[in-house]
């Protein structure tokens, strides 16, 4: 993929330090951090390295990425690595997926206290789904699958949801066999959603009891036990939204499905458009309008703050497995899933050893095709000294 005219870095080096300053009622370290990692990512401040291909030799010097999880252009590496982590554990069968959505009412305490509330979104999301699939009315099975967390929408605006790619069937509960979805759906969306809402509003009432929930600035009446008991029964007066798309295709569809949402930041490089008179247009999808791709113009600024609206707590863990897949429960139930589903012999006991295929390399080389592979790391000292001479050296 070509490199984009216009990324993200171009936007937070426009701004600068007075972006900062004018900013100062809010932003913190955190943000700044994050602004000062995206406008050095694959520059010579990060040092750099040389690769070489293993196949024909060709050289590059390249400079090193941020690695922050919240910069567009460190994700694409990540996100494939996580796919072909992931490829041994796709069960070959079609996948469902299904959304979790906070209403928009919860969005703003979900800000001030955004590891509690993820972390709710993210579990009551999962045991709705878990408890709804081991019901014999619906499905009686064991199910296990991804959960992803987003928290914005296509304009930037805070938006948290939650994004599950479901295996379509389950264990059964004695463990015996392998029982298919009854409904086109899955499972029923009117169910999920009061399972849903329930679930998440008593963990949430147990954490007011708790005093874990901060309520600052126009939240600061809910802190009172009687406010937040009143607000907390208007969450009870409406559905919450809860989306299912039918089963589609295999493993490997739902691997590169998955590649859609896994590592996705607020905003791709691809979908910034100009930057002319610190207002910065971009692409964006409505929904509302058979997914018509139209433009939007924000002030820089506004931009900035919008983006920052999404990052995470430090160490959130925003993708999560649950069920069969969950982490000490996978190396058991996988194998099983799998013979089950005729991928395995029934008749082996215990697992093989298998041979993992080494996965494909994330750079090829430009001439000839051949992997690429790194012979030498670079400071950033070193990248200075490497560089040509500049055109005003040149001249004198």
């Amino acid at each position: 993929m070509s490199r984009p005219l216009l990324e993200l870095a171009d936007l937070v080096r426009t701004a600068g330090v007075a972006f900062s300053w004018r900013s100062r009622q809010w932003i913190g370290w955190t943000h700044i951090k994050v602004l000062l990692a995206i406008a050095r990512c694959r520059t010579a401040a990060l040092g750099g390295h040389v690769d070489a291909c293993t196949r024909c030799g060709h050289r590059v010097i390249s400079y090193n990425s941020c690695r922050n999880r919240h910069c567009p252009k460190c994700q694409a590496n990540a996100r494939d690595r996580w796919l072909e982590a992931r490829r041994q554990e796709l069960l070959p069968t079609r996948y469902v997926h299904v959304v979790f959505t906070l209403p928009h009412e919860l969005a703003p305490l979900a800000l001030q206290n955004k590891k509690i509330l993820y972390n709710l979104l993210l579990q009551t999301s999962a045991e709705a789904l878990l408890e709804v699939a081991r019901d014999p009315k619906h499905l009686g099975a064991e199910i296990g699958f991804f959960s992803v967390l987003h928290t914005w929408n296509q304009k930037l605006q805070h938006h948290p949801h939650v994004h599950c790619v479901v295996p379509a069937g389950g264990l059964s509960l004695h463990r015996s066999h392998w029982i298919q979805p009854r409904s086109a759906f899955f499972l029923p969306v009117k169910v999920l959603r009061p399972v849903f809402r329930g679930k998440f509003l008593a963990a949430l009432q147990q954490n007011f009891r708790q005093g874990k929930l901060g309520f600052h600035g126009p939240l600061k009446p809910l802190a009172h036990p009687k406010a937040f008991a009143a607000w907390r029964r208007t969450l009870f007066r409406h559905n919450w939204h809860v989306y299912s798309k039918p089963p589609f295709g295999g493993a490997e569809q739902a691997l590169r499905y998955l590649g859609h949402y896994t590592h996705r930041v607020a905003i791709s490089n691809q979908r910034l458009v100009s930057l002319v008179d610190h207002t910065v247009t971009f692409r964006w999808r409505d929904s509302a309008h058979n997914n018509e791709h139209k433009l939007m113009s924000l002030a820089l600024d506004e931009f900035l703050r919008r983006f920052l609206l999404h990052l995470l707590p430090k160490g959130f863990v925003r993708i999560r497995h649950f069920g069969i897949l969950a982490n000490r429960r996978r190396a058991t139930l996988l194998p099983l899933c799998l013979q089950l589903l005729g991928a395995l012999p029934l008749s082996s006991t215990e697992p093989e050893t298998s041979v993992v295929q080494p996965g494909s390399p994330l750079w090829l080389c430009p001439q000839c095709g051949g992997p690429m592979v790194v012979i030498e790391r670079l400071t950033a000292a070193q990248l200075q000294l490497r560089s040509p001479p500049s055109l005003a050296g040149a001249a004198t």
